[in-house]
């Protein structure tokens, strides 16, 4: 049985990787078009919609199931820096089919060498090396431009994909102090079930299913200054931890 599970799991991950090739490609042109005739925060729009046509199209394909909680929190009318939890490589399509607007995301620069995808990969995202304190200040000082421009953001304060026991990651500073810096809300929300669907320590576990996605109540800080950076960080921490908790 073990045996056959393995050989199932191979030809799904297979599959899902044709597919996700297979609809990044049909989106490539039409993002490099955007990108060449619009600018701005009607650039970035209008590429969104297009990473949700190719979100959705490996969602269906693949099986997978976005469930969304408490969306009706977010005003679409406000920019916001949004936070989530990061356990998979389903975290990209679960995220940018919940949100409810376009949002600016900050990635490692070293996605852009995965071939093809990285392609697609460099022309919507702020890229971070984070061996590179002047990437680091060239990544803030561009999300930062975004926000001024009224473009939500989006950031896994975690780095990386948590791979440990632990609910959640070490959380950097980046996202809290660009909130505070920009006086711009945050809008954290946690993804549920992700890391059990296809384990990055596991890929052979990988299986068809529900993603949960929670939308927490934003978070306002007006008036905070850098020196509370600390205590904001560990606020939407325990918040996001509580939250996973709660839906467990």
């Amino acid at each position: 049985m073990h045996i056959i599970r393995n050989i199932f799991a191979s030809l799904y991950l297979l599959w899902g990787l044709v597919v996700f090739i297979s609809f990044m490609l049909l989106m490539f042109p039409f993002i490099i078009l955007i990108q060449l005739l619009f600018k701005g925060k009607k650039a970035q729009s209008l590429s969104f919609t297009c990473l949700r046509i190719w979100a959705k199209g490996v969602a269906i394909l693949c099986l997978y199931r976005i469930k969304i909680k408490n969306r009706e929190a977010i005003d679409t009318t406000q920019s916001y820096i949004y936070v989530c939890n990061h356990g998979s490589y389903l975290d990209a399509i679960s995220v940018v089919l919940a949100a409810p607007q376009a949002f600016k995301p900050l990635g490692k620069i070293e996605m852009a060498k995965v071939p093809i995808f990285g392609l697609l990969y460099k022309n919507v995202v702020v890229m971070l090396d984070r061996k590179n304190p002047e990437s680091r200040a060239a990544s803030v000082q561009a999300l930062k431009v975004e926000i001024a421009a009224g473009q939500s953001i989006f950031i896994f304060p975690e780095g990386t994909m948590n791979t440990s026991d632990e609910i959640l990651g070490n959380f950097y500073d980046g996202a809290f102090r660009i909130a505070i810096e920009t006086q711009t809300p945050l809008a954290p929300m946690v993804l549920v079930n992700a890391r059990e669907l296809m384990p990055r320590k596991a890929p052979l576990l990988v299986k068809p299913g529900t993603i949960t996605c929670i939308f927490l109540p934003p978070i306002h800080v007006k008036g905070l200054t850098v020196l509370d950076v600390e205590t904001l960080k560990v606020t939407v921490k325990e918040q996001m931890s509580q939250a996973i908790l709660a839906i467990q």
